[in-house]
């Protein structure tokens, strides 16, 4: 009919497609059990394991990989055919997998891109979207900021479940430093006021640190800061990628290339090492204060994964104005957006400001 000239025709996978034995529905991974389950009769089923498939992400040599560009379609959206129905849907040009709005059918759509890198493995939701709605009631109730009746009116709209796809990046590796070391003096001035000098030397020496893991997430389609609030993942806990794992979620292909990923994981490792090594020094020479001049580091037994990381996305709405959260699926941990209540952060100023003008009168 001319379709294939103009759309992405797509087939549902067996897998991520699996017809309930039961009712015929149409069956989810389950988080609470680690399994398929259908959503109408509660029938489940075990993913199946062969003894010779791999049981997690392999660890994968940087230096040798092939594909090191970023893969960023291009395109907005893009059409695809549900085969189950005959209905087209409209869907996210980097999305991999979706639920069909008019049967149901499970669909992950088939990569045409010939260059790139597929998952390795999977972080499985081990969180329900009840769980993450009662975790929100929580976090927002600790909120000391957000206004009391946003608090009580916050109702969570349906959470999207979605894979993100994340790189992750081990290496060993070795630094050279220089830096200084101060040590700290008190004494009076001659008018009877205590003063502080520190007194400043020089030091230099080597330091290694291995890191395991060490996260990127590869999509830009989303806030990165709120994202980074929900680290840390377990990612040692993963299992090698099977199409089943993403069965009623969505998942996201990456934007961001393998090389890109590393330039940023290289460039978090090098923040910690300076880290590391300010406070290497303070503790080496019992210094009061320290930092670093120069230091040169040297990257080796570079291997990356690439992971599809669960995420529970929601958000909820106080005085016309949307607020987003997220909940990771691993852990429960949210990261997200909430309104302030501008009486209570003048109130909080007014405190801290008549604390410090008590102290002063009281010790001066």
């Amino acid at each position: 009919m001319g379709y294939e000239d103009d759309l992405n025709i797509v087939k549902t996978k067996e897998e991520t497609d699996k017809k309930c034995p039961q009712c015929g529905g149409v069956m989810d991974f389950d988080p609470a059990s680690g399994n398929l389950k259908c959503p109408y009769c509660d029938y489940e089923e075990k993913i199946p394991i062969k003894e010779e498939e791999p049981k997690k992400a392999a660890e994968l040599d940087l230096r040798s990989a092939e594909f090191t560009a970023n893969k960023d379609w291009g395109v907005e959206t893009k059409t695809v055919i549900c085969k189950a129905c005959g209905a087209e849907s409209i869907y996210d040009a980097l999305q991999t997998s979706a639920v069909c709005p008019f049967c149901g059918s499970n669909q992950v759509m088939d990569q045409n891109d010939k260059d790139t890198i597929a998952p390795g493995g999977v972080v499985p939701f081990q969180i329900s979207d009840e769980k993450a709605s009662e975790l929100f009631r929580t976090w927002i109730g600790k909120k000391f900021y957000c206004p009391k009746l946003a608090k009580t009116s916050a109702r969570a709209d349906k959470f999207k479940g979605i894979y993100l796809p994340y790189w992750t990046f081990d290496a060993q590796t070795y630094s050279e430093y220089q830096g200084e070391y101060g040590i700290d003096h008190t004494y009076e001035d001659s008018e009877g006021n205590e003063k502080t000098r520190t007194d400043w030397y020089r030091t230099q020496g080597n330091y290694k640190k291995f890191f395991d893991d060490e996260l990127v997430l590869a999509s830009t389609k989303h806030t990165s800061s709120m994202m980074k609030g929900l680290e840390p993942f377990d990612t040692e806990n993963n299992v090698a990628y099977k199409p089943e794992y993403i069965a009623g979620f969505v998942a996201e292909r990456y934007s961001v290339g393998l090389e890109d990923g590393w330039k940023s994981a290289k460039a978090s490792m090098e923040r910690k090492i300076k880290s590391d090594v300010e406070s290497k020094i303070r503790k080496d020479h019992h210094a009061d204060r320290s930092q670093v001049k120069s230091i040169r580091t040297e990257f080796d037994e570079l291997t990356y994964k690439y992971l599809l990381l669960p995420i529970w996305m929601s958000s909820f709405k106080y005085k016309d104005k949307v607020y987003q959260f997220v909940v990771n699926g691993q852990n429960g941990k949210i990261s997200g957006d909430t309104p302030v209540s501008v009486p209570k952060v003048i109130l909080t100023i007014a405190a801290v400001i008549a604390i410090i003008v008590i102290c002063f009168y009281l010790f001066r």
